[in-house]
């Protein structure tokens, strides 16, 4: 973020979380194609200026966005063949014939056909990019060889980067590796023309940092000595949180634990290149799980559940120090949900970081809930639920109704103009950006939930259809966002 632009949350604003998944349109998930730039017309006609998208990375077949197989690359699923027709790029004919050349879609030659001054783009953006898309490239072809298996399941030389072995694969899979670095390049070009969209509107783009990356990724694979792994690049920590809010025995992710003492040691170099890249790409930056700057949960790795977990202490301060001095202002919310210390909060107060407040979570306890709207503060963005939250509509219907009353009660409305009350409560709060999931906005129930933790499957495949949209609800939006004074 230059220092001459202004920080993104310098004055009231909404946004819509929607993860570019969720876009309608043909095929088996959203992307950045027409309807995405459809999508910020009619953010900017409700009076919405943010849009919140989940992690952008490449998911594993559990489609989950915060287990990716680099935090560097972008999710290949989210490339538009209609954009590249679009813009000329591909040939209006060619499309569903592609050929696949080791589990990658061959594109780089159709394309350069139909639009050959991108040869000298390509080759500025890999030169670019070499710092992690050499890597990514090799680990997905490797990944393709060796029939998905995970990368500490491959042969001892690939496993362990003999640079014979790479050698050999690079020659043998030359082609493969070059469709998957211009598979890269057609996405960062349609992710830079949204996101130019997007600005020319007046829309800042939200994005979503996990702290921890997949075991089975490339920067695993690429850097094990960053983590805390065995010989045979295994973890022997695993990250995950206590029993908490969404499950009594505690979440067991399974993410490996950094060996922070490394990090220390090479002046969090790693960490600096993946901050700058992705405030490179958004405009606002949230960190998933921020607690984990202060401790995290370390649970043996041959353990079962999250039970047998134990705190272990993070070096928080220096990192986000060594970030500010060397990146300048960092446009970053806090996700400080879950059991959350004094020393998490005095950490993200200490940098200045809004954190989150969550609606859903404001009515169980007393008048002291952090999450009643009466209890908000300004520097803090409030959600009427995330995407790991029941819809507004679903948690609404599995209240009890004396806790349904309650809320009324407290927001002094009847029964009948609730959920929908809550998301005008959003808008209307101290908060300096009030997030509306589009769920939530459109009034959906418990079937358009987008996650449910600690169940792995069925998640993350959540979209919405334009007819679902009521007509006039821009029109709605507008005037709420106008009155509370967020546009």
């Amino acid at each position: 973020m230059p220092a001459d632009e202004p920080h993104p949350l310098s004055r009231r604003r909404s946004g819509i979380l929607l993860h570019l998944s969720s876009l309608p349109g043909p095929g088996a998930g959203g992307t950045l194609g027409p309807a995405a730039e459809h999508f910020i017309d009619f953010l900017v006609a409700g009076g919405f200026s943010v849009w919140q998208v989940l992690p952008l990375g490449p998911p594993h077949r559990d489609r989950s966005p915060y287990l990716a197989q680099s935090a560097f690359a972008l999710d290949p699923a989210l490339l538009s063949l209609e954009q590249l027709r679009a813009d000329g790029w591909l040939g209006q004919r060619t499309g569903a014939g592609i050929s696949v050349v080791a589990g990658r879609r061959a594109l780089r030659e159709p394309v350069l056909r139909a639009a050959p001054h991108l040869a000298r783009d390509f080759e500025a953006f890999r030169s670019q990019a070499d710092a992690w898309l050499r890597d990514y490239a090799m680990f997905c072809v490797i990944r393709n060889s060796a029939t998905d298996t995970p990368w500490w399941q491959w042969p001892e030389p690939l496993r362990d980067r003999d640079e014979n072995a790479l050698r050999q694969m690079g020659a043998k899979y030359g082609d493969a590796l070059e469709e998957v670095a211009f598979e890269q390049f057609l996405l960062d070009a349609q992710w830079r023309r949204l996101r130019s969209r997007a600005r020319e509107q007046g829309v800042d783009l939200f994005g979503d940092l996990p702290l921890f990356v997949a075991q089975d990724s490339v920067d695993v694979w690429a850097n094990r000595h960053l983590f805390k792994l065995d010989q045979w690049g295994r973890p022997q920590v695993v990250a995950g949180v206590p029993p908490d809010y969404f499950s009594a025995t505690g979440q067991r992710w399974g993410n490996p634990q950094y060996d922070w003492d490394v990090h220390r040691q090479t002046g969090f170099e790693w960490w600096t290149r993946r901050v700058a890249h992705e405030i490179d790409r958004f405009d606002l930056l949230r960190i998933d799980h921020f607690r984990g700057l202060d401790a995290v949960w370390e649970i043996p790795a041959e353990a079962d559940t999250a039970l047998q977990g134990r705190w272990v202490q993070v070096p928080g301060e220096a990192l986000l120090g060594s970030l500010k001095r060397r990146l300048g202002p960092l446009p970053l919310v806090a996700e400080d949900l879950g059991l959350i210390s004094a020393a998490v909060l005095q950490l993200r107060d200490e940098f200045h970081l809004p954190g989150m407040r969550i609606l859903q979570f404001a009515f169980d306890g007393g008048a002291a809930n952090p999450y009643l709207p009466h209890n908000l503060v300004p520097n803090s963005v409030v959600y009427t639920g995330t995407h790991d939250n029941d819809t507004l509509r679903g948690w609404w219907d599995s209240l009890a109704p004396h806790q349904q009353q309650h809320v009324a009660d407290y927001l002094g409305c009847g029964l009948d103009r609730l959920p929908r009350e809550l998301v005008k409560t959003a808008l209307a709060s101290v908060s300096v950006l009030s997030v509306v999931p589009m769920q939530d906005l459109l009034g959906l129930g418990a079937d358009a939930r987008m996650n449910l933790p600690g169940v792995a499957e069925g998640n993350w495949r959540w979209r919405f259809t334009w007819d679902q949209v009521p007509p006039d609800l821009s029109a709605q939006s507008l005037v709420l966002n106008t009155r509370y004074g967020r546009f």
